[in-house]
């Protein structure tokens, strides 16, 4: 049981609507839909009537949902009471990142901090977006860094967090230098046979900033392997397996060696901003100087 799943239903049984307790939990409706069916799976009964309009709580729902808040309360306190006791006194600057932020972009950018603050200590949470945003919510971690674009954004309240963009890049298609050449895979080009398509889960950033790249009209690509990690996709990709969106961190020195090369013209690439924030009220010492660093 994840608990996530609790989170999940407090927020439903609160908003009683499925599109707005998703977009709440940043994440796409039917991964929404998904995870409530798990945690009713999970119970052994319907926790939510579908059949009326706006959505109710069953019986078993209503009876279940005191004991899902209890949950999640006992757990964040349990856990923020374990972390203050740990480290022996040493105080470790907190960090939640998306994965492939946290391989691509901060890990280079933790070797320049360690040079530059002293006695630098750090603890990196790579997650989903989601994930990322409740751990900064509840004062989990000192900072977060994730993606931002307009096809889907972190709902975090401006009034509550500072925030900064450390770095933009662009989300392209590219592909094998030789399957290009070999097979002459454009994505503008529609009359050719459609090109294997390395996707992300939709539910995932990446791939709900990739679908809203992909026109309507777009019939030359075909969805061979679905992964949520940037690092697994691109494994396939460098085989030579198909073609994939991918950040500009990810794929630097194969693109300046020429080994991957864009197959799309311009209405098929876009720009990701990567964006951290931090609560000011803990903003001091080690926490601030990495913020004024990044």
């Amino acid at each position: 049981m994840d608990l996530n799943w609790l989170r999940d239903f407090e927020c439903l049984a609160r908003t009683l609507n499925f599109t707005r307790a998703a977009d709440e939990r940043n994440i796409t409706q039917s991964a929404f839909s998904r995870r409530i069916k798990g945690l009713e799976n999970w119970v052994g009964l319907a926790l939510i009537n579908r059949a009326t309009y706006p959505i109710q709580l069953t019986e078993a729902g209503r009876q279940f949902l005191p004991s899902a808040q209890a949950a999640i309360l006992h757990l964040v306190d349990t856990r923020q009471a374990i972390r203050d006791a740990d480290d022996g006194g040493n105080s470790f600057v907190r960090i939640s990142a998306l994965h492939t932020i946290s391989v691509n972009y901060l890990s280079p950018r933790l070797d320049v901090l360690q040079q530059e603050i002293d006695d630098f200590r750090v603890r990196v949470i790579s997650d989903s977006l989601s994930s990322c945003c409740e751990l900064l919510a509840e004062g989990a971690v000192d900072i977060m860094l994730c993606y931002d674009h307009p096809a889907v954004s972190p709902r975090i309240d401006d009034n509550n967090f500072n925030r900064k963009n450390v770095h933009t890049e662009r989300l392209l298609p590219v592909a094998l230098k030789e399957q290009v050449e070999l097979l002459g895979w454009n994505l503008a080009d529609t009359k050719n046979r459609p090109i294997p398509y390395l996707a992300y889960e939709q539910s995932s950033f990446l791939g709900t900033v990739a679908d809203s790249l992909i026109s309507q009209k777009t019939k030359n690509l075909d969805v061979i392997y679905i992964d949520g990690l940037v690092e697994t996709i691109k494994r396939r990709l460098m085989n030579g397996n198909g073609f994939a969106w991918m950040p500009e961190t990810a794929i630097e020195t194969e693109l300046a060696a020429g080994a991957l090369v864009p197959i799309g013209n311009e209405s098929s690439i876009t720009k990701l901003k990567i964006a951290a924030y931090t609560n000011p009220t803990g903003l001091s010492g080690q926490t601030k100087a990495v913020w004024e660093l990044l």
